[in-house]
Formats: structure tokens, sequence, C-alpha cells
């Protein structure tokens, strides 16, 4: 009767020792990096079109590659490789990704030349205009279609790289 009660109790603490040991999971720690690994970039990218570094650019949102677009596109090609493109989770990934890429340079970048325009209107209103001292509004927003898929074809060689290394 021990026997079996020590054999279950064994069994018990393997269970528990796997269910608190951290998860790797492949699709979200490509997302992870894709999007580390963009926002790293465009250090390079903004010194490379305005010869300055800006570290706040790896913060802020817009800019070459598409952060967004490289994270969407490495969580559906991991999935993608991983079980295979007809489960619902690969279905689910796609349409994020799809939907992502369009708002970043669609809507988003539209957003930000609104922003754009807008600041420059409440620069030429009069000293005592109410909104002539109100902070600008943040005109990076989106990306550019090329930005979109700089940002896709980062994530697709995330994703299978580190495909490849398992």
């Amino acid at each position: 009767m021990e026997d079996a009660i020590g054999a279950a109790d064994s069994a018990g603490d393997s269970q528990t020792t796997s269910y608190w040991s951290p998860p790797f999971n492949l699709p979200l720690i490509s997302a992870f990096l894709s999007f580390a690994i963009a926002q790293f970039l465009k250090l390079f990218t903004t010194w490379y079109k305005e010869r300055r570094w800006d570290s706040k650019k790896m913060i802020d949102s817009g800019g070459m590659p598409s952060s967004h677009s490289a994270t969407v596109t490495a969580l559906a090609l991991t999935i993608g490789l991983q079980d295979g493109t007809g489960g619902p989770a690969f279905a689910i990934a796609i349409v994020f990704a799809c939907v992502v890429m369009y708002d970043a340079s669609g809507v988003r970048q539209h957003a930000g030349r609104q922003a754009e325009l807008l600041n420059q209107i409440v620069c030429e209103f009069p000293p005592e205009h109410p909104l002539s001292s109100s902070r600008p509004l943040r005109d990076s927003l989106g990306h550019t279609p090329i930005q979109v898929v700089a940002g896709g074809l980062l994530g697709c060689i995330v994703a299978y790289l580190l495909r490849g290394s398992n």
C-alpha cells in the first residue's frame, strides 16, 4: 500500500515540477524578439536618414522598420511553421497580422499626417490664442508601405531562423 502511495506522490511531484517550469513558447519568443530587433534597428535607420543618434526611437512608434509588422509576421509565421497552416491558431494570427499591418500603414499613417498638419496650424496661431501654447501632437504614428514590408520581412527572417534552431 505504501508503494502505491509513494508512486502516486512521485507522479504528482513531477507534474508540479513541470507546471512551475517556465514555458517555452516559440511563437511568443519569435514575436518579442522581432519587436526588439525592429526597435533596435530604428536607431540605425534614423541615423542613416537624419545623420543623428536618437535613442528615443527605440521606444517610439513609427519609423523603419515597422515593429508592429515584424511582431505579427513573426508570430503568424512561427505558428504556421510549428503547427501547420490548417489550424485555427494560424488563421487567427494571419487575420490579426493583416489588421495590424493595414492599420499601421493606413489609419495610423494618416493620423500622423493629420497631427503634423494640426501642429503647423497651431504654430500659426497668434500668441494670445488659447491653443497657441498647447503641446504639439505626436506625428510619428504610422508607417509607409515600405516600412511595413521591411518589418514583415524582418519578422519572417526571425521566425525562420528561430524555427531552424529548434
